[in-house]
């Protein structure tokens, strides 16, 4: 549960210092729309991610684990999708925030003792 809650507030933060400091990633809602889309984020990732990492194992076995990226984008680019208020026009950006929001679940998941 702890862990569920970690990644959707690094949903949340990472959706936002992305629209703040990534170019040209824009977010034209209200503060709770982003928020939610946050949420949403960090629900996927909690649920949905897993599963992919095990499907796509040989993938990033041969990557030596860069495919990885490629998930964590593909997270992004589902939110991106689901919310029309998040604009990530193009795949730098949508790596930048991807890059982003793994840093951040990674900072909050290895560094914060489960409860």
């Amino acid at each position: 549960m702890w862990t569920l809650f970690l990644q959707i507030v690094a949903g949340i933060l990472g959706i936002w210092l992305a629209v703040m400091y990534v170019p040209r990633v824009e977010f034209i809602g209200p503060w709770q729309q982003l928020i939610l889309a946050g949420a949403i984020l960090g629900l996927i990732n909690f649920f949905i991610k897993p599963i992919l990492k095990v499907i796509t194992l040989p993938l990033r076995i041969l990557t030596f684990g860069l495919f990885g990226l490629v998930i964590n984008m593909l997270m992004v680019w589902l939110v991106d999708v689901i919310f029309p208020e998040l604009i990530i026009p193009g795949l730098i950006p949508l790596f930048w925030t991807s890059l982003i929001v793994w840093g951040i679940s990674f900072i909050l998941i290895k560094w914060m003792p489960a409860k």
